[in-house]
């Protein structure tokens, strides 16, 4: 397809534009210049940013080097009058640079930390140039959204957001990338020759080991009835339209905010997630490694120790070594990058980590292959097997003591996929499809007997409503007032209050819904659920988390960041009507920042993955504060007081997390001990700024208190 290339700004104004910056960064005798009333330490680099007209406030600076064990970048955002400091840098040299939004990236300063680097920012030649530096959900917004009569039978439009968005096309990369919004080229192996950019797209969605679930999505679920859309955003894209909006520059807080990247893993491999500390006790692991889970992708363990600024990698073992692999399928069509390389091998298929109290990291992980022992099974005297057998499970519970390196499997019943602890180090899990497991870790240091450890409930509705579980009918069965009903609602999240001790999970049915569940004092016999679907405008769920006064907060293919609070339901709880849209009342809805797609009314573009609560102020806040993955907006979002407050890494662009996790590393020490910890999870990393060779990134959010803080 010919490529319309007007856009690019011609080359000797650029050139002109970088020679006039590189003259203001030094004194005629090669000394940095000092910034009026800026103060740095030995470890700090800091000045001053001035542009054409002045002063550049809220764009940002960013330090980078490649001197440590791993590469290193701080990123850091200029106050009201230009000025910046980038605090508490390793000892190396480092590359100095401005991005922002109206500006090119000016050029790169050798500097060294101690210093005063003085910046000069380079305004964007024209608009595309500009565009050139936008988030994702600025470019994703563009595409056109049909309505229904041109989507398939029975489909709604809200059902085809969905799968646009958080719960299909969204839920791997950050779409509106340059590199999702343009072709590749200059890539190993072309896609080829295509008539029109329809057959492209149905060729790339075909690329490499992902290609099975992408196609997926687009034939079966979407009737392929997203391929003209894809391809229509593209050619007018490549034809040199851009974005109906513009990102304003970091305001308010959102300039307070230093973000650190590490590089980890491989260039070939992606990480789900990260864990830092136990969430209920989060001094645990102060200024200690973190802990990244690769999902599909490999068998590692990724460690990044922040004090050290370096990685070591984990050989994350299978008890069985005839464990197949999680993704069997190899590539459907050979990738831009990889070709026909199988790239993802993992059989452990480490999806998510947990702190416990005592510095253990445990894990989400596969220890054998699908087919259960037979103690979960018919027949077994276990007790929960006599109250629901459980024949398969594809993911299991692994441990890794960081004091011994140890590693330790817990085979499950139940399958796993988010992990959380409750009361009385019980581990909660989702993941299990009709049945909610969690291990009695007590239980299992004391015996180390994973059976008698574990147990596991289906979600019984209280459907007669009275206070006690009783014979049921199945999910496919009607109601019966003098019965309870059992619901198939597997949990994706998964969530033990600290209000009341029950535990809640969200369920990617669509609209989607929470579920509660009251253990009971033998939760095998004696757990009772309850139901709450999303009402409109929401739909889509997907992450969720729970605040300490027992109000669950949500992630929205609607592009809203949701809450449901049980405590103001008008209605019965429990019985005959209580089937999950009894309580519309408890359920609240704040849309995320950023543009919205056209023609359908207000909304935003975003495709928030995943919503963590900071219950104990770890990041600087204050307690309670929801926050989400802004996958489009490339960060993090927070909501104090109703207002939302994007938490951005500018550089590299394509920041994608699908989850984080708080720490305080020293109560005593201010915004220095305090941060969020997130990781880069696109399944793509070479679909990041630097395109092939880029690696994920753990990635700390700090809150200072002013800008210039030290």
């Amino acid at each position: 397809m010919k490529r319309n290339l007007s856009w690019i700004w011609p080359a000797a104004a650029l050139v002109a534009a970088i020679i006039a910056a590189c003259a203001g960064e030094m004194s005629d005798k090669g000394a940095p210049r000092r910034a009026a009333s800026l103060q740095i330490d030995g470890d700090d680099i800091g000045g001053v940013v001035t542009g054409p007209n002045g002063p550049e406030a809220g764009v940002w600076v960013i330090a980078e080097t490649r001197e440590l064990p791993t590469r290193f970048a701080r990123i850091v955002v200029t106050d009201d009058q230009g000025r910046y400091v980038v605090p508490d840098l390793p000892s190396a040299n480092y590359d100095v640079w401005v991005r922002g939004y109206g500006l090119v990236d000016s050029p790169k300063i050798k500097s060294a930390p101690g210093k005063i680097v003085n910046l000069t920012a380079v305004k964007a030649p024209n608009e595309p140039a500009a565009a050139h530096y936008y988030p994702s959900i600025y470019w994703y917004s563009m595409m056109k959204i049909p309505d229904k009569a041109k989507l398939p039978e029975k489909m709604t439009q809200n059902e085809y957001l969905n799968l646009m968005k958080s719960n299909g096309c969204a839920n791997c990369h950050s779409q509106g990338t340059e590199a999702m919004r343009t072709f590749p080229k200059n890539v190993p192996f072309p896609l080829g020759k295509f008539a029109n950019s329809e057959e492209a797209w149905f060729r790339r969605i075909q690329s490499g080991q992902g290609g099975v679930p992408m196609l997926t999505t687009a034939a079966k679920e979407l009737g392929t009835a997203n391929i003209p859309y894809l391809a229509d955003w593209t050619d007018r894209i490549a034809k040199g339209e851009l974005p109906h909006s513009k990102p304003p520059r970091p305001q308010g807080l959102e300039r307070n905010i230093v973000v650190t990247t590490w590089d980890w893993l491989d260039e070939k491999h992606y990480l789900h997630d990260l864990i830092a500390s136990d969430r209920r006790f989060p001094t645990v692991n102060a200024y200690g490694p973190v802990y990244g889970s690769t999902e599909l992708s490999v068998d590692i363990i990724p460690i990044l120790d922040p004090k050290t600024n370096s990685v070591k990698n984990f050989q994350t073992p299978v008890r069985d070594p005839d464990t197949p692999m999680a993704m069997e399928e190899g590539p459907l069509q050979p990738s831009p990058y990889w070709g026909t390389e199988r790239v993802w091998t993992s059989k452990a298929n480490n999806h998510n980590g947990m702190f416990d109290r005592k510095g253990r990291v445990w894990f989400a992980a596969a220890v054998r292959g699908s087919n259960n022992p037979a103690f979960c099974k018919k027949g077994s005297d276990h007790p929960s097997a006599k109250a629901f057998p459980v024949e398969r499970s594809n993911r299991h519970l692994s441990m890794l003591d960081p004091k011994t390196m140890k590693h330790t499997f817990v085979d499950t019943c139940f399958g796993t996929h988010h992990l959380q602890f409750g009361a009385n180090d019980v581990l909660w899990t989702s993941g299990g499809g009709q049945v909610v497991g969690w291990l009695d870790m007590k239980k299992f240091d004391e015996t180390g007997d994973a059976a008698k450890s574990q147990g596991w409930t289906p979600m019984i509705l209280d459907t007669n409503g009275n206070g006690k579980r009783d014979a049921y009918v199945e999910p496919n069965q009607p109601v019966d007032p003098t019965k309870d009903k059992r619901i198939v609602a597997g949990f994706y999240a998964v969530m033990p209050s600290p209000a009341d001790g029950s535990i809640w999970g969200s369920v990617r049915t669509f609209p989607g819904a929470v579920v509660r569940i009251a253990p009971g004092s033998n939760p095998s016999e004696t757990a009772l659920a309850e139901i709450y679907n999303i009402p409109l405008p929401g739909f889509g769920i997907r992450g969720a988390d729970i605040d300490r006064q027992g109000v669950v907060w949500a992630s929205l293919a609607s592009g809203h960041l949701a809450s449901f609070d049980r405590r103001k339901c008008k209605g019965p709880l429990n019985g005959p009507k209580a089937t999950g849209d009894h309580c519309p009342e408890g359920w609240s809805f704040y849309q995320y920042p950023g543009p919205g797609f056209e023609g359908i009314g207000d909304n935003s573009a975003e495709a928030s993955y995943y919503t963590w609560v900071d219950q104990h102020n770890t990041f600087g806040l204050g307690d309670d504060v929801p926050m989400s993955t802004g996958n489009l907006n490339q960060g993090l979002i927070a909501m104090k007081d109703g207002k939302m407050i994007v938490l951005r890494v500018p550089y590299p662009m394509g920041f994608y997390a699908k989850g984080f996790d708080g720490r305080i590393d020293d109560p005593k020490a201010g915004w220095k001990g305090r941060g969020l910890w997130s990781s880069t999870g696109d399944r793509a990393p070479w679909l990041m700024e630097n395109g092939k060779g880029s690696k994920p990134m753990a990635v700390h959010f700090q809150l200072r208190p002013d800008p210039l803080a030290h």
